[in-house]
Order: structure tokens, then C-alpha cells, then sequence
């Protein structure tokens, strides 16, 4: 089976526990998800089967929106509920509801983010997290990163007992975000410590929550019941043109071989093209400026 799943990934496990699992139902070892979903994380996870592990990177540049919660007044080691207090700022007052939504606003748009330590971003070989564990000093790195919205959902909760202030958020993003790490440059922003407190995936790969299947309804599911919930491949492509390629461009383009605009597209010059030919996506080509030419980018299905 060839394909993209709107996986439903639930608390508790993984990303990879959840591709392990999928290999098992879908009885194939190529199996690829499209952006890691810490354990304590649940929501959409685009899960690419056969073929489409060729496509798991168009995937994962794909926008994606989150829902979750942020508490103001402690921060930990790990940005999130996982990790150890490291620091604490009782809450006197609340703040108000306009004082949060001008510090949200300030945290959009393209910015330069530095991951989390505990993440798993690598540097010199080793991921961020084995050097936050081992106690090695290293010098994270920074990464652009774009914030299209960054709201509230709901009024927020002050916590007079605890002196905390619970804050109730929708963010859409691109890839490489860490929500965590809004979090806590929310708190930054505000002048206190703050801590991501729970977040939800609601879209991904395209994909919206309502779409997604978990692991226990897929596991009770025939063969061909799987296939019907694999979308096919090119639904990661969406972003670029389709073009269908004629017999002649297909003996050319199966060998690898380049494509002059002139006769591709009506001459019209894209970026990308997903080529098609026999009503399969095959590959995607990209426009190589300096030669004049369309030239392979990610061959998909050349059978």
C-alpha cells in the first residue's frame, strides 16, 4: 500500500512508537511520520506508507496549528510539565487579557528561534537533549522560524492560591517551531516565568483532527479498509503544479533526464512541477535558473 495517513497520535507514546506500530498494521517497514509529536502531546501525525515515505519532507513544510494551554508563574527545565522547577514568579495579579494579546502579537511574523535543550535537534552529531542529560555545555543553535497567528482562545484563569495564571492559546506556525519555547518567550515577554502546560496538534500535513484515525480503530480494520484511509500521495504536492507528462517526456523523465520549459507547463515557469503519467504522480521536478531547465528534484514511482 502507497499512501498518507491522518494518524490520531495519543498521549503517551512517541512518534516512533507510532510509526512502529503502523509498520505492524500495514505489514511494511517503509513507513515515515512528517514532524515529531513530543509523548505528552496528542493530535495529528501524517504518517507516510510505501511509496509516500518519498514525500515525508514536502510534508513536514507544510503549516501547522496547535491548541494548548500556557501557565504563567513557574518554568522548567524541559519548557513543558515534564521537567524539573528550575525557577518560580508568583503571581500578585493577573494579567490582563489585553496585556497578553500585545505580548502574542510581538511573538509573530518571521522570528530567530534557539531550541530547547531538551529537543531533538542535533549539533556535531549528538541530539540537544543527550547533552542536556549528560550535563555537556554546547551552544545551541539559532533557526528562523515564522509564527502566522499566535492568539487566545478563552479568557484566562488566575490561580490566587497558587499565584498562577493559566493562559488558553491557538498558534499557527511553520516547521521547526517549538510551541515550548513560545511559551516560555511568552512569559519572557510578560516579565515572569511561564511553562507550556498542555497543547493539542489540530492540523498537520494538511491534515485537520477531524480527519485522523488512531491506532486502536486501524488495528481493527481489514486491508481494505486501510487503503481507504490512505490519501494518495499527491496530496503532499498541493503546493505545486501538476503537470501530466506525454509518452515522449515520460521516456525522458524516467531515466532522469531534464525537461526544457519550453514545451513543458505551456511555457509557463513554476518553481516545482509534480509530473504525472499513466494517472500516477512520478516525480517532482524543480526550475534550475542558471540552465534554463527543469531537473529531478525527488523521483517518487517510476514502475
Amino acid at each position: 500500500m502507497d499512501g498518507i495517513l491522518p494518524l490520531y497520535k495519543e498521549r503517551g507514546m512517541t512518534s516512533n512508537d507510532a510509526v512502529f506500530k503502523c509498520r505492524k498494521i500495514f505489514k511494511t517497514k517503509k513507513v515515515g511520520h512528517s514532524g515529531t509529536l513530543d509523548p505528552n502531546v496528542d493530535g495529528v501525525l501524517p504518517i507516510c506508507i510505501g511509496k509516500a515515505t518519498k514525500v515525508v519532507n514536502y510534508m513536514m513544510d507544510s503549516g501547522k496549528i496547535y491548541q494548548g494551554q500556557i501557565t504563567l508563574g513557574f518554568a522548567t527545565t524541559t519548557e513543558d510539565l515534564d521537567g524539573e522547577i528550575i525557577e518560580e514568579t508568583p503571581l500578585k495579579t493577573p494579567f490582563s487579557s489585553e496585556e497578553i494579546t500585545q505580548a502574542m502579537q510581538s511573538l509573530t511574523g518571521e522570528m530567530i528561534q534557539i531550541p530547547p535543550m531538551y529537543s531533538a535537534v542535533k549539533v556535531n552529531g549528538r541530539r540537544l537533549y543527550d547533552y542536556a542529560r549528560c550535563g555537556d555545555p554546547v551552544q545551541r543553535p539559532q533557526r528562523k522560524i515564522y509564527v502566522e497567528y499566535y492568539k487566545q482562545t478563552k479568557a484566562p484563569i488566575f490561580d490566587e492560591e497558587q499565584q498562577q495564571q493559566t493562559i488558553f492559546f491557538e498558534v499557527a506556525c511553520g516547521r521547526g517551531t517549538y510551541i515550548r519555547t513560545l511559551a516560555v518567550d511568552l512569559g519572557k515577554k510578560l516579565g515572569v516565568a511561564a511553562v507550556m502546560s498542555d497543547l493539542t496538534r489540530l492540523k498537520s500535513g494538511g491534515f485537520r483532527i477531524g480527519q485522523a484515525v488512531s491506532l486502536e480503530q486501524l488495528a481493527q480494520m481489514s486491508e481494505e479498509q486501510l487503503q481507504t484511509k490512505l490519501q494518495p500521495i499527491e496530496h503532499a504536492l498541493t503546493d505545486f503544479t501538476f503537470y501530466e507528462l506525454d509518452a515522449k517526456q515520460w521516456s525522458f523523465v524516467k531515466n532522469g533526464g531534464f525537461l526544457s520549459p519550453k514545451y513543458v507547463n505551456s511555457g509557463q515557469i513554476v518553481t516545482k512541477l509534480a509530473l504525472f503519467y499513466g494517472g500516477k504522480v512520478r516525480c517532482v521536478y524543480c526550475y534550475n535558473e542558471k540552465k534554463d531547465r527543469y531537473q529531478p528534484e525527488q523521483m517518487i514511482d517510476l514502475t
